[in-house]
């Protein structure tokens, strides 16, 4: 049974009463736009008839005369009633406006005005509203934001946990969440075409996948009834687009949803979005270039010099992961094994446990202590072998990886590697890696066996990266929570009431 506020019942009763007079609440009938909010703001002609919809946010009586607001997907305007010009649906002028406007409409209704334009005394633009169509009722009060006179907000729907809930309500009243999201289409929207230019093939690759592979993690688990076998959400797209450039593709790319059945804080969420670009016959080292490029290009589209506190348009410095430790932390780690690993955990304060590896006590040295450092885009390179499973052996510097990740604003933006092509190779490494996952449930390692049978028919030298968009999106819109820049962020149930 709803349990309905006592504002929630006087819709209801609203609605009934409208269904008593012959008006639909709910037409069905394709309502006539001739214009948008924002085209009016742009070319206001006086005295020129328009036809707009949208949700009515605001509405002051004021006896024979009435104001209010009018929002659309593109902006607000003001709208102006008068008793005796003032017409709706199966209603005569004065019921219109006594009985309609007064008593059955409400703020957050969707209508459709018909009317024309003038400016008010105070020279607002304004819509004279001659006709009005109630499109959609509003069962449920809108937030009202209150400005006082000295422009302080009362009553602001500000609560993250509400607004990434009810998201839908978040983009009806604060104007600004919206832009967030045209950005973030803009950022992948320029991705693509600079993709696109190089010549690079946008590609999609399952979802459901029958091995988890090309990360550790742990995956989430489905089944299906009609193949009789467990199935997984794809926690990386890698081993399928190396797949295809085995199969003779140049250069193809992805923005792959990922799913990782693993802790949420304000930079992770189970479900996230990652660019994976490979490119045949390439490096690491021609990745970096590349990279830096798309970065500088994405930034100087869709960012206001005004906006930016991040120099993006400096060379991208390159420095060593055990330096960029050493310097931040005064250990040199070259050449320590998991033992004194761990001591240097337990002297810098690190919370270390018998699950970690040698690579993830790395890893997790270097994100405590060095990370945060690194505001300007720097690349951090030449990684322990032991932290890159998929990752070619360094050409000249032993033990270490050609592999590089890239941090700006003290985040994981990017990881790329020159991917490895040897199977045999390949196929130690995965069971190294399987070895370890067997001792740490919390992250699982399968031995992709097609995989492997692909790489037997030969893979050429490659280079890929992996760029996480929904950080980057964080980056350029200047949020501090991946919650921001999802629409709809995971959330724990609601409490039962």
């Amino acid at each position: 049974m709803l349990h309905l506020s006592e504002q929630q019942i006087i819709r209801r009763k609203k609605l009934e009463r409208l269904k008593l007079l012959g008006i639909n609440p709910y037409p069905s009938e394709e309502y006539c736009i001739t214009t948008t909010i924002v085209s009016i703001q742009k070319k206001f002609v006086e005295k020129e008839t328009i036809s707009i919809a949208g949700r009515l946010i605001r509405l002051r009586i004021l006896g024979k005369a009435s104001f209010g607001e009018i929002k659309d997907h593109t902006g607000r305007i003001q709208i102006y009633f008068t008793k005796n010009n003032f017409d709706s649906e199966k209603m005569g002028k004065e019921d219109s406006y006594d009985i309609f406007l007064k008593k059955l409409l409400d703020i957050g209704d969707i209508i459709g005005v018909k009317g024309f334009l003038f400016k008010t005394k105070m020279d607002e633009m304004t819509i004279h509203v001659q006709k009005l169509t109630l499109l959609s009722k509003s069962l449920r009060p809108l937030p009202q934001v209150k400005v006082d006179q000295k422009k302080k907000i009362h009553d602001a729907f500000s609560n993250p946990e509400q607004r990434y809930r009810m998201r839908y309500v978040d983009l009806i009243v604060n104007d600004q969440v919206k832009e967030i999201f045209f950005k973030r289409t803009c950022i992948i929207r320029e991705m693509r075409n600079f993709l696109d230019k190089k010549g690079y093939i946008e590609v999609d690759t399952p979802t459901l996948q029958s091995i988890p592979g090309g990360a550790v993690a742990r995956p989430f688990v489905t089944y299906h009834n009609s193949l009789g076998i467990p199935l997984y959400l794809r926690i990386a797209n890698e081993l399928y687009l190396k797949r295809l450039i085995i199969g003779g593709f140049h250069g193809v790319y992805e923005f792959s949803k990922n799913f990782r059945n693993e802790g949420m804080d304000k930079i992770h969420n189970p479900e996230f979005t990652v660019l994976e670009l490979y490119v045949a016959y390439k490096d690491y080292y021609w990745m970096m270039k590349l990279t830096e490029e798309l970065i500088k290009c994405i930034s100087n589209k869709v960012q206001k010099k005004k906006d930016i506190n991040i120099s993006f348009q400096k060379s991208f410095p390159r420095i060593p992961i055990l330096d960029a430790i050493k310097k931040h932390t005064g250990f040199d780690l070259k050449e320590m094994e998991e033992d004194e690993l761990r001591k240097v955990c337990n002297k810098l304060q690190i919370e270390e446990n018998s699950k970690m590896s040698k690579a993830k006590l790395i890893e997790t040295i270097f994100e405590e202590k060095c990370e945060k450092h690194y505001i300007n885009p720097t690349f951090i390179i030449d990684f322990p072998l032991e932290m890159s499973p998929l990752t070619k052996r360094h050409r000249r510097k032993k033990n270490l990886s050609e592999r590089f990740e890239l941090i700006i604003n003290g985040q994981e933006i990017a990881n790329s590697y020159s991917e490895l092509n040897d199977p045999i190779d390949q196929l130690a490494r995965f069971r190294e890696q399987i070895k370890f996952s067997e001792k740490n449930k919390d992250e699982s390692m399968f031995l992709d066996k097609d995989f492997i049978r692909a790489l037997e028919f030969g893979m050429p030298p490659t280079a890929g990266i992996g760029i996480g968009v929904d950080r980057l999106v964080m980056l350029l819109t200047k949020q501090n929570s991946i919650q921001e820049v999802l629409f709809f962020p995971q959330m724990r149930p609601e409490p039962k009431k």
